[in-house]
């Protein structure tokens, strides 16, 4: 049988219901485009300037404590707010708005400026999970809640307004567009399938084809999905059956914090430089009944053909359907050799 994968084609992603096109034999085209700069390398261990560095001013006029290990504390410019102005617009179901509650935190992952989660010890990295797990619980228990998303921009190509590391953790009133998407096709393929799960039965196929598979430790599983749209794109799974953050055993937050450390490392290899990413975990949404949902986090690293040529999404992408060049079977195959050289 012909090889499809090797031309063009298009790939269902079970977790939205959406497609991607895949197009393998467009990495041989000629690149005339936008090159990126790429990320200084000379970043000191403590700005004076920076709001997230211990002892500083930020830029509200808080002090940060002088922490030594994690410490989180509330956005000074939030995206939501407790209480924003009330109010309702509905106009035919064309023009509709409503007031939307949340609360939106910072996390900085360790006290040192110039690090990065992969410069992080499996403790270190363990203890942000950790504080993940904490700020779920914590978050969700509030009656307004309906989800707690964490993520984390990392690389001024990801927009990352200062590079200490951290990231950032947003209550939102309402279930946002992505959750929502995944949660319709968890409690789709429950119903159909007897009250299985959608992930669990997917980690097992890719498990025995071992064409996507980048990394595994103990209790967790990182590959390349099937549908991917970004060229390095990784899904990160818990091989047991898990909902969110704070259903993790101590030893499953070690295991994680083992992955995300070989992967983000795995990444800063592929060109040899820090490596940008948007990640954020998909979790169990807050007062939400049902053992559909399966707890993964998504990692969306734009660099495509070197440190400075990036996927954009654009033209086709924006107003058709994703679209991307390299396969994700030789994009798992790259991560996995590099995880493998450690």
């Amino acid at each position: 049988m012909t090889d499809f994968f090797s031309g063009s084609h298009r790939r269902r992603n079970p977790l939205t219901g959406e497609w991607i096109l895949v197009s393998p034999h467009r990495t041989q085209r000629p690149w005339q485009g936008q090159i990126e700069a790429v990320a200084p390398s000379d970043i000191p261990e403590y700005d004076p300037q920076c709001y997230m560095c211990p002892g500083n001013s930020r830029a509200r006029g808080d002090v940060n404590p002088r922490y030594d290990g994690v410490f989180v504390f509330d956005n000074d410019y939030p995206a939501l707010t407790p209480n924003p102005a009330p109010g309702q617009l509905d106009e035919g179901g064309l023009l509709v708005a409503a007031p939307e509650r949340g609360r939106c935190r910072v996390l900085c992952f360790c006290p040192k400026h110039h690090l990065t989660l992969p410069d992080l010890s499996v403790e270190e990295i363990c203890a942000v999970v950790g504080a993940w797990a904490q700020e779920t619980a914590k978050l969700g228990a509030a009656p307004a809640t309906s989800y707690v998303q964490i993520f984390e921009n990392r690389g001024a190509l990801m927009g990352a307004s200062n590079p200490h590391p951290h990231c950032q953790i947003w209550a939102t009133e309402s279930l946002p567009n992505e959750p929502a998407k995944e949660l319709v096709q968890q409690q789709k393929y429950a119903s159909e399938h007897s009250g299985g799960c959608l992930l669990c039965t997917y980690l097992a196929l890719e498990f025995a084809r071992k064409e996507r598979i980048v990394l595994e430790t103990r209790d967790f599983a990182v590959l390349v999905p099937f549908w991917a749209v970004w060229p390095f794109e990784t899904l990160v799974l818990p091989k047991r059956h898990a909902g969110s953050l704070p259903d993790l055993s101590a030893a499953e937050r070690t295991s994680l914090a083992e992955a995300m450390q070989k992967l983000t490392r795995a990444y800063n290899a592929v060109f040899g430089v820090s490596f940008p990413y948007s990640m954020g975990f998909h979790q169990q949404p807050a007062q939400q009944a049902g053992t559909e949902w399966h707890l993964h986090a998504h990692y969306y690293p734009p660099l495509l053909r070197s440190a400075t040529v990036r996927k954009f999404m654009v033209g086709f992408e924006l107003l058709g359907m994703p679209q991307r060049d390299i396969t994700p079977e030789s994009a798992a195959e790259r991560l996995r050799d590099l995880v493998t050289r450690g």
